[in-house]
């Protein structure tokens, strides 16, 4: 595998060479600081920008021309990656090598005719569109609080982060959605194109002179652009007294999170030491907190724990009868201390590493992952595979002990189950 990131005035290109894979596959990403009004708003383009175009204005004419480029696929998404919001698509379709000549630009030109030139009539979005999408996210946003575990998660962090970007949900608020209309839709689309952040990741076995000239050929966008926001969420303000909050809902079981703050990590920290650390503490069915908690106790129906180097939080996550709340925060609270006490063997952290290890090997069995380590290299400075394998073998019993004490519980959040709980 051969990577090359080439500068653009506009865009930001990588060329990830592998000869593993028989399809292209492109993803764009459009990237801006994160505000609460416009998730909606890049959510509606996520729907909007793929269903049609000047030149297919309908599902019909749009999806013939994918066949005739070979059954080409495209998708799209929104995601929030710390202080910023991402709009993605992505192409994939057959190397020219295995179709026809000329077949690998007139897929990349297809894909660029639906992101810049949308199905615009009177300057605006058409209403059938305008209205399907609206109708999508409507849905989205109203059915957020029907799965438990993602209402709890909300909860917390509206409770441990307030008035930050982590408070934000990714599908938006209808307050929001209610505000915006096909005109003022459009009008941000053209505002976004000039001004967000663009990265254009390509993987596959391509030349490396071609696809270059294709993309710039291509790429009308010329407006330059610079980052000036880190990705980044400091945790500065941590409680002195973790704060417990109880919100009740109709469920068969309740959900516990407890969720605690990180400061001053180092890079080497966020990256290897804390993976080692989570893994170890919560991060497997081998875990301390799942022998414990689960199999030794049977307090939890499912426990785990998790982690956002992003955002400098951790996570440890149970369902549980509501009897057994303060059971079991004392006893995570017990593992936590253990953790900090050294109380974990070298074996424990050599495990971690192979898993660690192994999932990097993974990573190179599918274009989208392999993007995803590219991703993180550009936005969060984070090493490349190879240098990975070699810094986790780094880490030591010493270093999982200092990171520990720099993990502080802040919050203790239950979403209670009020009927049909088991005894």
């Amino acid at each position: 595998m051969e990577y090359k990131k080439i500068k653009e005035p506009a865009y930001n290109i990588h060329f990830i060479k592998t000869d593993k894979f028989k399809k292209i596959r492109i993803k764009i990403n459009f990237k801006e600081e994160l505000k609460k009004e416009n998730i909606v708003i890049r959510n509606m383009l996520s729907l909007i920008l793929l269903e049609s175009s000047k030149k297919y204005p309908t599902k019909r004419l749009l999806d013939i021309e994918c066949e005739e480029l070979y059954n080409v696929g495209i998708s799209s998404n929104t995601s929030i990656s710390g202080n910023y919001h991402i709009l993605s698509f992505q192409e994939v379709f057959l190397n020219e090598s295995y179709t026809e000549e000329n077949m690998n630009e007139l897929s990349f030109q297809f894909f660029l005719n639906l992101l810049l030139d949308p199905n615009i009539v009177d300057n605006m979005f058409t209403i059938d569109a305008f209205n399907n999408a609206k109708k999508c996210l409507e849905e989205d946003i109203m059915s957020f609080g029907d799965v438990p575990a993602r209402l709890a998660l909300s909860n917390l962090y509206k409770n441990m982060c307030p008035n930050t970007p982590l408070e934000l949900v990714s599908c938006g608020y209808l307050e929001d959605l209610n505000n915006v209309t096909r005109e003022s839709l459009y009008e941000y689309y053209k505002n976004m194109i000039k001004s967000n952040l663009i990265d254009i990741f390509v993987v596959g076995n391509f030349n490396d002179d071609e696809m270059l000239n294709i993309i710039k050929k291509n790429m009308t966008i010329n407006t330059i652009k610079k980052q000036n926001l880190s990705h980044f969420i400091k945790q500065d303000k941590i409680r002195n007294r973790a704060q417990t909050v109880i919100d009740e809902k109709d469920l068969n079981q309740s959900i516990m999170i407890m969720g605690y703050k990180i400061k001053d990590l180092t890079e080497f920290e966020r990256v290897y030491v804390l993976s080692i650390y989570n893994a170890i503490l919560g991060g497997s069915p081998d875990s301390k907190l799942f022998k414990q908690i689960r199999e030794k106790h049977s307090l939890c129906y499912s426990i785990s724990s998790s982690y956002s180097g992003i955002s400098n939080l951790q996570f440890i996550s149970a369902g549980i009868d509501k009897d057994n709340f303060k059971k079991c925060v004392n006893l995570i609270k017990k593992e936590v201390k253990k953790m900090q006490n050294g109380d974990f063997s070298e074996e424990q952290i050599n495990q971690a590493k192979i898993t660690y290890k192994a999932s990097l090997r993974e990573i190179e069995d599918t274009p989208s992952s392999m993007i995803s380590i590219y991703e993180a290299h550009e936005y969060l400075n984070y090493d490349l595979i190879d240098k990975r394998e070699e810094n986790i073998s780094k880490v030591t019993k010493e270093m999982i002990i200092n990171t520990a004490k720099k993990i502080k519980l802040d919050t203790i959040y239950l979403l209670k189950g009020v009927e049909n709980e088991r005894n």
